[in-house]
């Protein structure tokens, strides 16, 4: 019989925590190898893990990521968001020692569509066609945009050869004068229990392409989490995304 990998899961009392780990439990070939609340592990907790799955927060997920670093693994998969530029440099940094999975989203159909997005923002000509991301989560939810949404972005912005920072236009209020060729803007919802709604709109003067994803459980966010663990244990060191996990760079 082979050896389970062993999962550990960090922000283990919040939802998508608690949701990990009862599809650990469930799932063949894996086994919980501890359950880790905020600041996070001990180092002989992360010794005891091939992996570890942390939907806790950007600075503890960063920080989670210099002490893995530091001992040589454990590998990561971060959902957390809302990441500072100097929590971004440090995972970049842990990942030239330990494999790391980071992604805003961990649907296999989120995965896809952000696929599409840049396929379409590369055919799709900047000077007819206008990106706007819209997204709507429930209201306990504490940055924005969210997670999904800069991913699609981001999708975008390299579809057409661009830096999401330079073209991203994050809130429009009072007179802001016509939009700007070439940006990218973002309206966000929060309310009620809502899981997650995204959606990329394409407006052309006479015709517009809306591409769209609709949350209606957060366990599959949880599944691909838990897909993308069995993916990285082992795997050398670098930073990887949901594309990787599912043979989608190419």
């Amino acid at each position: 019989m082979s050896v389970p990998i062993r999962i550990g899961v960090a922000g283990a009392l919040g939802r998508m925590g608690r949701a990990v780990a009862s599809l650990i439990a469930e799932r063949e070939g894996v086994a919980i190898a501890g359950r880790f609340g905020r600041p996070g592990a001990a180092d002989g907790d992360l010794a005891a893990c091939d992996v570890i799955v942390d939907f806790s927060t950007a600075g503890a997920s960063a920080a989670l990521a210099r002490r893995a670093a530091a001992n040589g693994g454990p590998a990561l998969v971060i959902g957390s968001t809302g990441f500072s530029p100097g929590d971004e440099e440090a995972l970049r940094a842990a990942a030239t020692s330990i494999a790391i999975v980071k992604s805003g989203n961990f649907s296999i159909g989120v995965t896809i569509l952000a696929g599409l997005v840049e396929q379409a923002a590369r055919k799709l000509d900047l000077k007819d066609w206008d990106i706007e991301i819209s997204e709507a989560h429930h209201r306990l939810k504490r940055d924005a945009p969210s997670g999904t949404a800069l991913l699609l972005a981001r999708a975008a912005a390299d579809g057409r050869g661009e830096t999401l920072d330079d073209i991203a236009a994050r809130g429009r209020d009072g007179a802001t004068g016509p939009r700007r060729q070439g940006d990218i803007g973002f309206s966000v919802m929060r309310g009620g229990g809502i899981v997650g709604e995204h959606a990329v709109v394409f407006a052309a003067e006479e015709e517009v392409l809306t591409l769209s994803h609709s949350a209606r459980d957060r366990r599959l966010f949880a599944r691909g989490a838990v897909e993308a663990a069995v993916w990285a244990a082992g795997r050398e060191s670098g930073l990887y995304d949901m594309r990787d996990v599912l043979g989608m760079r190419d």
